[in-house]
């Protein structure tokens, strides 16, 4: 009986894996949290169905957060700093309607969903946009990492 709980522990061991999930090397996961009151004039536009709210206080993610009202019961909450290089003078995100665009090499990435628009093919690895979680209870929405 020893030797069967024993091989059944080892295989059940070695089958486990990880998510497959690929981590950015180039942006640096934080843990930070960060409180929006919706009744607040600066945040009041999230109502609105692809408002897109820019926060740039120190502590926020890399370089700050981009967080968009993408359906009428979601909000999503994206690293301003751009995902496909290391962050520097030029990697800071610029908005564009409900897109963001890397000045570096001119990336464009879409807010309703993190992905690269604009993907080189040329069969280098690219990632899209690093998504923090965004949770709201009542008028208070929680960008958290």
């Amino acid at each position: 009986m020893k030797y069967f709980l024993g091989t059944v522990l080892i295989i059940f061991m070695f089958s486990c894996s990880n998510d497959g999930a690929i981590r950015n090397p180039y942006l640096q996961e934080l843990g930070f949290r960060f409180d929006m009151n919706l009744n607040l004039p600066e945040y009041s536009k999230l109502t609105n169905l692809g408002s897109v709210v820019p926060i740039d206080n120190a502590g926020i993610g890399v370089r700050g957060v981009y967080v968009i009202k993408s359906g009428f019961d979601q909000l999503r909450a994206f690293e301003a700093s751009c995902p496909n290089h290391i962050p520097n003078e030029c990697s800071t995100m610029t908005l564009k309607g409900q897109n963001v665009i890397c000045s570096c090499e001119d990336y464009e990435y879409s807010l309703f969903t993190g992905q690269l628009l604009n993907r080189p093919d040329d069969g280098n690895r690219y990632y899209d946009m690093l998504e923090y979680r965004a949770t709201q209870s009542g008028n208070v929405v929680i960008i958290s990492n």
